[in-house]
């Protein structure tokens, strides 16, 4: 009998990524791959890359010649990129990184296997010329749905997609594998995105927006379950449209109601969400649903007026606080993050002094600052009014400085209060997890002390005793609920 094939997937990037990472497995091993997690024991190692920001791109490029670096010193004999800065540049990526046998689109998802084996056989396969893949589905949301069969969407896949024969036989089924054991897995809502900022690149590469079937969504909840997930994350590129082309924006509503009745699902996360278009009824059902915890991932970006018109959105700092309020008098412990672009073309001094104001009284949990710098093919790569990279480098680093002071204190702020705590790590004696407040990979960590007989998937009712930057430390009160069973 032949040695199977070996593969590697190497995800950057964002959650979404990583599900599509974890539906490329679930092809791959329906099609007889063997899955393994270090490159350097792969035949192919696939390269999921990320194409969002230049520090990204640059991170993707040093992923590819690392597994590059592989090739005649071990099993490895091919690399291959795929994932968003792949689908975003396409044959341009492929002359300009020679290194990388094979350069994969969105398109080629499909047959991953049939593409793999060919660049493995010593065969070409021609990188894709880039489109704008906005226009691959009609301009009205409720017509996308049935065009949707006939485009790419990654982390879309669904259960009829399994070839014949492919186990279980019964039970929920769902093309996808998971890539490691976490008690926390990402779920996609959606794909693509319908607003134009002005700044952002990911609706050319990504499409217009299209929401997943519920019954799709609500049986990988329930397959994660199985797999031991005790959270799930709802993801996309933006949550707040889930439902607009399945007839209902108030879906999302419904939905989360559902998953979270999923037995074996405990704690219930949205992110991705739009400030201007949260609505009553989804603040009520994240801050009044079982499980869903009343977490809010806002994508405020700036409060200045000015700069927000200018990158295409909407809002101000008065409106912006007056949504966190709404919010806070419903849930009054409510987790809140966001990002912050600054050094934006045009922003002036009172401009950015008004950003100030607003993360100043907006206590929030954790934020992420990052410097203006062009993207290709943007409307805002056209502006002008460009600020000097010194002016855009000492804005960065002010409001760096301002916000790591402001959410230390609003996780001091948190001493002597109760969090409800997942476990998801044990570490040189240590129980690492998170509360409701803090997200995976962004928001920080709790420590837990008291708790010498934790297991990963446990919940804890702990109270916070002290804090370290973003970071909380807690004292285990009791367990809650335990973990999944093995």
């Amino acid at each position: 009998m032949p040695e199977r094939r070996t593969v590697a997937l190497v995800t950057l990037g964002c959650a979404r990524n990583e599900v599509d990472s974890e539906e490329l497995a679930g092809r791959l091993e329906a099609d007889g791959w063997l899955l393994v997690d270090d490159a350097s024991d792969a035949d192919v190692a696939v390269v999921n890359t990320c194409g969002f920001v230049e520090a990204a791109k640059k991170d993707s490029v040093d992923a590819l010649l690392e597994a590059n670096d592989l090739k005649g010193h071990g099993r490895t004999q091919a690399v291959v990129a795929v994932g968003c800065m792949a689908e975003r540049y396409g044959k341009e990526l492929a002359d300009a990184l020679p290194e990388a046998d094979g350069v994969l689109g969105f398109d080629d998802y499909t047959n991953i296997s049939d593409r793999l084996q060919t660049i493995l056989s010593g065969g070409h396969h021609a990188p894709h010329l880039p489109r704008d893949r906005r226009k691959l589905l009609p301009l009205t949301p409720v017509e996308r749905q049935a065009a949707a069969a006939e485009i790419a969407l990654p982390g879309h896949g669904a259960p009829e997609d399994l070839p014949d024969g492919v186990a279980p036989a019964s039970g929920p089924r769902t093309l996808r594998k998971r890539l490691d054991d976490s008690p926390v897995a990402s779920i996609k809502l959606a794909s693509g995105c319908d607003r134009r900022c002005s700044f952002c690149a990911i609706p050319a590469f990504r499409g217009s927006f299209i929401s997943r079937r519920p019954s799709d969504v609500l049986n990988e909840a329930v397959w994660l379950a199985e797999q031991g997930v005790r959270e799930v994350v709802l993801v996309s590129e933006n949550n707040t449209s889930y439902g607009k082309d399945l007839g209902d924006i108030r879906l999302l509503e419904t939905l989360l109601t559902e998953i979270a009745a999923v037995a074996g699902i405990e704690r219930v996360r949205v992110s991705y969400l739009q400030p201007a278009e949260m609505r009553p009824g989804l603040i009520d059902a994240m801050t009044g649903t079982a499980d869903v915890v009343p977490y809010f991932d806002l994508s405020f970006q700036h409060s200045a007026p000015a700069v927000l018109r200018r990158m295409r959105r909407f809002g101000n700092t008065d409106q912006f606080l007056e949504l966190l309020k709404t919010i806070r008098d419903k849930a009054p412990q409510a987790g809140a993050r966001s990002n912050f672009i600054v050094g934006f073309p045009g922003e002036t001094e009172e401009d950015f002094a008004e950003l100030e104001r607003f993360i100043t009284e907006a206590g929030l949990d954790a934020i992420g600052v990052f410097g203006y710098s062009d993207e290709d093919g943007t409307e805002a790569a056209t502006f002008e009014g460009k600020l000097p990279e010194d002016v855009v480098a000492d804005r960065l680093a002010r409001l760096t400085r301002l916000a790591e002071e402001l959410t230390a204190q609003r996780a001091e702020q948190r001493i002597g209060t109760e969090v409800e705590v997942l476990v998801e790590a044990l570490e040189d004696g240590e129980v690492i997890g998170r509360a409701a407040h803090q997200a995976p990979e962004t928001d920080g960590l709790t420590t837990l002390v008291g708790a010498e007989h934790a297991v990963v998937g446990q919940f804890y009712r702990a109270r916070v005793i002290a804090s370290e930057g973003v970071d909380l430390v807690a004292e285990a009160i009791e367990s809650v609920r335990p973990a999944a069973a093995a």
